[in-house]
């Protein structure tokens, strides 16, 4: 998903209204609950074929978190069209995706999907043309009525049923076969919305189901960037012949306290890659993407500066797993994925899952990578050790902002870097 935060959310149970039972149709077995909607919009949503559906009640209360101010400030933002356009055109990522739906249309054709976020409704309607016999798009943003009005437009309103609430709010009142979404936000984690996959999951799919994407790993890895150190810091040396060298404190304060996401190539990179974390969406737990940390020990192949660390990931698009009951574990392919903790030098075989990559090696993406710089760098000699931790965790003021505490030791000197992503 695109990364900048906010949703309009928290509706509640309608008294009196009827509750999906086991004789109703498809369309009735998904709804999204009402808060006060206009006439306007009532009179369409009751449309016979095509209708938006809202939630009848807000259901496991006490077992899923509540809609904060914060989400709703995130779920708005994706109201805007703007960054709907951009992951779209984001051809690597549209393309991969409708290449895993295609790739795995035997275990969507004539089954149920849920697509978590489903933003414009591309994915759900790639999904139908798969052959999925109901696909659930879901969506907490005013986006959900763009998308309903795109289905309507495609003749589609008796395959994809557009659910307006949150994954944790929503009715589906059956098993899934597949879970499709595009949940990863800037350095994997950020925005938190593997969450709602993560109760998707555990809700509705059956034991066997699919999950797409099914497997991520997030990497970094030390960076040389003269070129970005001298736009952003060495320019006010000599501006204009004047020094301005007392602006450098502020210059490096303004560039490099935050993390910066910018693209950048293979060049960059001082070594192979550090596993931080490997996700298998299958077992995955919702506490287990509260704190992530790592210890990372990399030997530089050249002699030159360092500037910071690079962080990028990759999904892949696996097949289902079988389990005797709703327990997601972990996929038999595991052993082939990368460790937390490891380095990676190539994927250990490219042809047994579809991926998705945002590596600085391989085409760009909307995503782009994450750089976190240091102030001042650091001279680096070949085969020089680089070592220490860094921990990413759920900020406590907004769990869909990251914190990142960066420790780094090199050449008998010892750094601390925090910072947000918010």
């Amino acid at each position: 998903m695109y990364s900048t935060p906010t949703h309009s959310n928290g509706y509640q149970h309608q008294p009196g209204e009827r509750r999906p039972g086991p004789g109703m149709s498809h369309r009735e077995r998904g709804k999204r609950g009402a808060r006060g909607r206009s006439k306007s919009r009532d009179s369409r949503d009751s449309h016979d074929g095509g209708g938006l559906r809202v939630s009848d009640q807000k259901t496991h209360q006490e077992q899923w978190p509540p809609c904060t101010d914060f989400d709703m400030a995130y779920f708005n933002s994706y109201a805007h069209v703007g960054i709907h356009e951009e992951m779209i055109k984001d051809r690597v990522r549209t393309e991969t995706y409708r290449q895993a739906i295609m790739q795995h249309q035997s275990s969507i054709a004539g089954k149920v999907v849920v697509d978590v976020g489903c933003g414009t409704g591309i994915l759900s309607i790639f999904c139908a043309q798969a052959g999925a016999k109901r696909v659930y798009a879901v969506d907490a943003s005013e986006i959900a009525l763009q998308a309903n009005e795109v289905v309507k437009a495609n003749n589609l309103s008796d395959t994809v049923i557009v659910l307006h609430g949150r994954v944790e709010d929503v009715i589906i009142d059956e098993e899934v076969d597949v879970i499709i979404s595009e949940w990863m936000g800037y350095m994997l984690l950020y925005e938190s919305m593997l969450g709602s996959v993560i109760v998707a999951r555990d809700r509705w799919l059956r034991p066997g189901g699919l999950i797409l994407p099914s497997h991520a790993t997030l990497y970094m890895a030390p960076v040389t960037h003269l070129e970005r150190y001298s736009e952003s810091i060495d320019f006010w040396r000599n501006v204009y012949g004047i020094d301005m060298s007392a602006m450098l404190p502020l210059a490096k304060q303004c560039a490099f306290e935050e993390p910066c996401v910018e693209t950048i190539v293979g060049e960059n990179i001082l070594t192979w890659p550090h596993v931080v974390k490997h996700i298998d969406c299958y077992a995955v737990t919702i506490g287990e993407l509260e704190s992530v940390s790592t210890r990372y020990n990399f030997k530089s192949m050249m002699r030159a500066p360092l500037h910071g660390f690079a962080f990028w990931f990759d999904v892949e698009f696996n097949g289902s797993v079988i389990s005797p009951i709703n327990s997601h574990a972990p996929s038999p392919l595991t052993e082939t994925h990368p460790v937390d903790g490891s380095q990676r030098k190539k994927r250990s075989n490219p042809n047994e899952a579809l991926v998705l990559s945002t590596a600085p090696e391989d085409p760009p993406t909307h995503w782009q990578q994450t750089l976190i710089y240091f102030y001042d760098p650091i001279e680096v000699e070949q085969d020089q050790l680089i070592e220490g931790s860094v921990t990413l965790s759920q900020s406590k003021e907004n769990a869909r902002f990251m914190n990142i505490r960066l420790e780094y030791a090199s050449g008998g000197r010892s750094f601390v870097k925090e910072s947000v992503m918010r």
